[in-house]
């Protein structure tokens, strides 16, 4: 016998705010002018700070980074729609959503200028630390998931990745037991439009990334990535409905990153200038601020005042992080586990005497 199983499914894309700060009433989630102004400063100042990260690693002061300049509304906009007690597991691209959950920017100077305390996350700061092994982190997340869901926490996490990471097998791994499993976890795949150099078209002959989600048998969506309403909305849905024990949610956000994958790449040899161009129109904080001055939420004076306000921010922290005592050998090893396993203080004890000697 020959049967056939027809399965027909649709994919939903988001878009509240457009490029030319028009919006969709009706599809505006719940929140204050205060909170609006709250995720422009967030961004703005993430974006001022990846332009002094630029600086400070031509300079040799920092290591290789992945700038984030293009994909804020992405980042912040899921990170301010999480609860106090949910829980975010980035890969290198997320330093946006780390700063609206609190973390001080001194830590991503000390992390990229090699320094083991940019990864001591400050209690009450619901972030794991940067992982930057392609994809592994949404297997933290739902190993992560699956323990809050044994504990029936009235919790959920993100998980971030890029286009890139979601042809990794830890990735569709990570779904596929997430699905099974049914828990609260969230995947969020910044669809930044390049794995580095390779397009997006040529990394799946699927039409979108969102679809996936179907077959680990849960929800997928597509989101104006550049939207920060729509990723808002999307991701508070979704963590709600993570919370109510309804299971995972695949979030694809379509954005695009202004500037190379690292400090390492040169974006000119695979891409024009006319798609940058472009996607410059669709910039996340251009847009949030068109948005900002048609329904007059600040006084006139307030953007150039702000822009003062964030490059002093910017220097204080390079300042706060240059002003750290220099790092000892035990720092690199006293960070893993909390307490040193017998294996790490010997290789400790073996590093001090190859320096003594």
């Amino acid at each position: 016998m020959v049967k056939k199983i027809v399965a027909r499914f649709e994919v939903e894309y988001l878009q509240i705010l457009n490029h030319k700060g028009r919006y969709y009433p009706k599809l505006m989630p719940k929140i204050s002018d205060d909170e609006i102004k709250r995720m422009y400063e967030i961004m703005l100042f993430s974006r001022r700070l990846d332009e002094k990260m630029l600086v400070l690693q031509r300079e040799g002061k920092i290591g290789t980074f992945a700038p984030v300049s293009g994909q804020e509304a992405s980042t912040v906009g899921s990170a301010c729609a999480m609860n106090y007690n949910d829980w975010s597991f980035p890969s290198f691209r997320e330093m946006p959503a780390a700063l609206a959950m609190g973390l001080p920017a001194e830590d991503f100077l000390l992390y990229y200028g090699g320094d083991e305390r940019g990864s001591q996350i400050l209690p009450g700061i619901n972030t794991f630390p940067i992982s930057v092994p392609v994809g592994t982190q949404t297997l933290h997340a739902a190993g992560f998931a699956y323990a809050m869901k044994f504990k029936k926490k009235n919790a959920a996490c993100i998980v971030y990745f890029g286009d890139g990471g979601s042809s990794e097998g830890d990735v569709n791994e990570a779904m596929n037991f997430a699905g099974v499993f049914n828990l609260p976890v969230v995947f969020i795949c910044q669809n930044n439009q390049y794995a580095i150099s390779v397009p997006r078209e040529k990394q799946t002959k699927a039409e979108t990334i969102a679809q996936r989600a179907i077959g680990f048998g849960f929800k997928g969506l597509q989101v104006d990535g550049n939207d920060i309403f729509a990723v808002y909305k999307a991701t508070k849905d979704a963590l709600e409905r993570a919370r109510q024990g309804l299971g995972p949610t695949l979030i694809e956000c379509i954005t695009y990153r202004m500037l190379d994958h690292t400090t390492a790449d040169d974006a000119s040899k695979y891409r024009s200038m006319r798609e940058v161009r472009s996607w410059k129109e669709k910039d996340p904080i251009l847009r949030l601020r068109k948005y900002i001055v048609r329904k007059k939420i600040v006084s006139n004076d307030y953007f150039e005042n702000i822009e003062k306000v964030m490059t002093e921010r910017v220097e204080s922290s390079v300042a706060k992080a240059e002003s750290y005592p220099n790092q000892t050998v035990e720092d690199i090893f006293k960070y893993m586990y909390k307490e040193m396993p017998w294996f790490l203080k010997e290789q400790l004890e073996e590093l001090k005497k190859s320096i003594k000697e």
